[in-house]
């Protein structure tokens, strides 16, 4: 854990807020541009654990800044908008995720960046380091938000627009906007920015996209129909979606209810346990007091993955692991659970 000063808060838009952070003793690891921070926050025994996009980038001297929306009822949400002050010192772990900009200065290419709201924050971090070290590539962001005065980061993003005019597109979508066809994303208008921003090969195009499950699967199916390669789509979920079950499925679902024991190796340990059904390996390990690592327990970020050598893991939810990773063992801790007798774990 590392120990992170609330250097200053800046009230943005939208019931959003921004913290700069700072670190006591300047040992705070680098991070990449796209990744999250992990706080942790201490209720008697009860550890709460929330992750947040920097908005700020690594490649931009600036202090380290993520930026929070206020959640109704959010236990963590109403603690930073209204208990934490400047100065208050919070517990951080290490950076981490997949959702992840590696910029190189050699490269030609065209960064589209698709944003809606508050998830603007890691492609904000995403966009600074692009314009900044590579200097022979475009960025195209598009920004949906509700009204152009409920939109975080509005004025600092024209900055950096004035600053590269050549390099730097913002398409700005306001669904009060008057002109209906371009109040929302859209397919259509998907396909007319590709078509009007698109410099340089088609194969070195990068897009981005930070939103609701829905907006970020428009922009996925589009883009793949355009013939872009799956490779060439990133996405990172916030939230999970409200209905994962298939409405006109109406079939029995049959439960497994059997617990399973198996083998966790962790930091040279081997640990055994059994796992019951309604409960995931992480669940479990962290009862047996195992100070696995995981962040967002839902499936939505990479901290937990791990290897499943011998047996077989079911997960409930994953955003972040491919097929192929998949059929080749990788698993998430936090919402997989084993269904073979034995089962053994390596956990990354």
């Amino acid at each position: 854990m590392y120990a992170l000063r609330i250097a200053k808060i800046i009230p943005q838009p939208n019931n959003n807020i921004t913290f700069q952070l700072e670190s006591l003793i300047g040992d705070y690891p680098r991070y990449k541009a796209g990744q999250f921070i992990t706080l942790s926050f201490m209720f008697g025994d009860r550890e709460v654990r929330r992750s947040y996009s920097f908005n700020s980038s690594p490649d931009y001297d600036e202090p380290l800044s993520i930026t929070v929306k206020r959640v109704e009822n959010g236990e963590i949400s109403r603690l930073l908008h209204h208990t934490i002050a400047e100065g208050d010192i919070v517990q951080a772990m290490e950076p981490q995720g997949l959702f992840t900009y590696e910029p190189d200065a050699h490269k030609v290419r065209t960064l589209f960046l698709f944003a809606a709201g508050i998830g603007i924050t890691p492609l904000y971090s995403i966009l600074k380091t692009a314009l900044l070290v590579e200097d022979k590539s475009k960025v195209v962001l598009v920004y949906s938000n509700s009204a152009s005065d409920q939109t975080p980061f509005r004025e600092e993003l024209e900055e950096w627009a004035m600053k590269f005019p050549d390099r730097l597109t913002i398409v700005w979508i306001y669904s009060n906007s008057k002109y209906l066809m371009k109040a929302r994303l859209n397919r259509d208008y998907i396909l007319s920015i590709v078509k009007d921003h698109l410099a340089g090969e088609k194969e070195e195009a990068l897009f981005y996209t930070c939103g609701p499950v829905i907006y970020m699967d428009l922009c996925r199916f589009t883009l793949l129909g355009m013939g872009f390669d799956a490779n060439q789509i990133k996405r990172e979920t916030f939230l999970l979606p409200e209905n994962e079950e298939d409405d006109d499925d109406e079939s029995e679902k049959e439960i497994d209810t059997t617990s399973y024991r198996i083998k966790l190796h962790f930091q040279g340990e081997s640990y055994d346990l059994e796992v019951p059904y309604n409960k995931s390996i992480l669940d479990v390990g962290l009862e047996h007091k195992i100070k696995l690592p995981y962040s967002c327990k839902s499936g939505m970020c990479s901290t937990c993955i791990s290897q499943c050598s011998k047996g077989k893991v079911r997960m409930d939810y994953n955003e972040v692991l491919t097929d192929r990773e998949m059929e080749n063992g990788r698993i998430l801790l936090c919402t997989g659970h084993p269904t073979v007798e034995g089962t053994e774990i390596e956990v990354l």
